[in-house]
């Protein structure tokens, strides 16, 4: 049995499949690890979302931005955007078990030596911190009021953890800092414009994964998220995105030893 975590979908069925088969996946023996995204933008977002959820036990993900989105969009909390690939999945037949089932996917995954989020931590957060915090927006999420949470998950503020916050400001900067998130001031302020790669940040803003004194530096992180990024492996983080919907490649990491697969992606538009 081995565990491989897997950067983002967005809706790119055929690498997926291709990277199945270059890992040899064998289900009920086998784990996935799916960083979020498993849909919007690529061609078949229906197909990668039925796909991971037929899995069963033998495959967990998050909730990325772009599943959340899908979410929004189905509650009529949100309009489509340009780009969006999400029709099929409205259409469908299965329509609300499978959005039913994506709403039920945590924002944080925490397993014996890795935890998993689709962007990233705050530095203030321990990661006994972020467990409550993404349990606590999980709980909005399947609650009988959840399109009222949706209604009012989209804003970029507030910018910064503050213990006292509370109600849709705090599940906001949650859902922001989990993501969203790229890079932080070293107060953890969050700058959630900035898209490009590390080496091109402006002064005074820090790769989230970078802020001295963050507080989960001891565990080891698999996100996805920031494509400009690509593949990092380093002893306390593994970065998967590395941009499929752009053409680049699917990424998976084998845990226990931390060996890459790598198939071509499939172009597909803007990726984020």
């Amino acid at each position: 049995m081995a565990d491989y975590a897997i950067g983002d979908l967005q809706g790119g069925l055929r690498p997926l499949q291709a990277l199945l088969k270059s890992i040899r996946f064998v289900s009920g023996q086998d784990r996935l690890w799916f960083a979020g995204d498993l849909v919007n933008r690529g061609p078949d977002s229906l197909g990668c979302l039925r796909l991971v959820r037929s899995l069963g036990a033998s495959a967990m993900t998050v909730l990325g931005n772009h599943d959340l989105h899908l979410l929004c969009v189905a509650a009529g909390t949100a309009q489509t955007r340009t780009g969006d690939t999400l029709t099929d999945i409205l259409e469908a037949p299965e329509k609300e078990a499978l959005l039913n089932w994506l709403r039920s996917q945590p924002l944080l995954i925490q397993g014996d030596q890795h935890v998993m989020v689709h962007a990233g931590l705050l530095p203030q957060w321990t990661i006994r911190d972020a467990q409550e915090c993404a349990n606590w927006v999980s709980q909005a999420l399947v609650a009988p009021d959840y399109r009222d949470v949706l209604a009012d998950l989209y804003g970029d503020q507030p910018a910064r953890w503050d213990n006292s916050l509370t109600g849709q400001p705090r599940l906001r900067l949650i859902v922001n800092a989990m993501t969203r998130m790229r890079v932080c001031d070293v107060a953890g302020s969050l700058d959630l414009r900035f898209k490009g790669a590390p080496d091109e940040l402006p002064e005074g803003l820090f790769a989230w994964f970078d802020v001295p004194g963050r507080r989960s530096a001891e565990s080891i992180i698999l996100c996805g998220h920031w494509s400009a990024l690509g593949l990092r492996l380093r002893p306390n983080l593994i970065a998967l995105d590395t941009g499929s919907v752009w053409g680049r490649a699917l990424t998976a990491v084998r845990l226990h030893d931390r060996t890459v697969f790598q198939v071509p992606g499939e172009r597909a538009g803007l990726g984020d």
